[in-house]
């Protein structure tokens, strides 16, 4: 199979940005500087840019040339490269483990999520912590999704590079687990409870 990568025009954080960052600063603990952030699906770097705002050193990671393209002439002093986010990513970058990895909106768009978490988890020191953000799928959100007619619409299956997997609080709690994260909290981000936008996961490495 060909990739095809999700494409970037800019170097614009996308309006999920202002949505899921409060929380995933929140549920990150301490970003200041000397925190060593990998951003794992980087994109164009906007939640990199976060990051070193806060003083942090921020390593990207994507498959997409264009987003990579455009998060190293927008934000020079963070390192990124177009590698995947998978068991080998430490020797592939030739870095020491790193105290968070941050995951905003990617999980929602893979093929083979368990291979993705599995390199979050590879790429964290004893005791870092995983930050991932996916959008919401509940009992409640999905009947009103259902009962107004927008599931084309809300996962439009002729969006190339779209949603294919929709996660609910206990299929994200499972996953993390099956990688053997632990000390698991998931808060939702955005709208009202239970009907929210996002949510946050944050899980610790043992």
């Amino acid at each position: 199979m060909t990739y095809k990568e999700y494409p970037f025009g800019s170097a614009h954080p996308s309006p999920m940005h202002a949505v899921f960052w409060p929380v995933v600063r929140r549920l990150a603990g301490p970003l200041r500087a000397g925190t060593r952030v990998l951003d794992a699906g980087c994109g164009n770097g906007a939640t990199s840019a976060a990051c070193l705002e806060l003083g942090c050193s921020v390593v990207g990671v994507d498959l997409s040339e264009s987003g990579i393209e455009i998060a190293r002439q927008a934000h020079p002093r963070a390192r990124f490269e177009r590698v995947p986010t998978d068991e080998h990513i430490l020797s592939r970058l030739n870095e020491p483990p790193f105290d968070v990895v941050v995951s905003t909106e990617v999980i929602e768009h893979l093929y083979d999520p368990r291979a993705y978490v599995r390199g979050c988890f590879a790429a964290l020191r004893g005791g870092g912590r995983l930050v991932l953000t996916t959008p919401y799928h509940g009992y409640l959100k999905n009947l009103a999704i259902s009962v107004l007619g927008r599931w084309d619409s809300h996962a439009d299956p002729l969006w190339d590079g779209g949603h294919i997997k929709l996660w609910s609080k206990a299929t994200l709690g499972r996953l993390l687990e099956e990688a053997g994260f632990t000390n698991l909290r998931i808060r939702g981000a955005g709208r009202v409870p239970w009907l929210w936008k996002t949510m946050v996961a944050a899980a610790d490495k043992p």
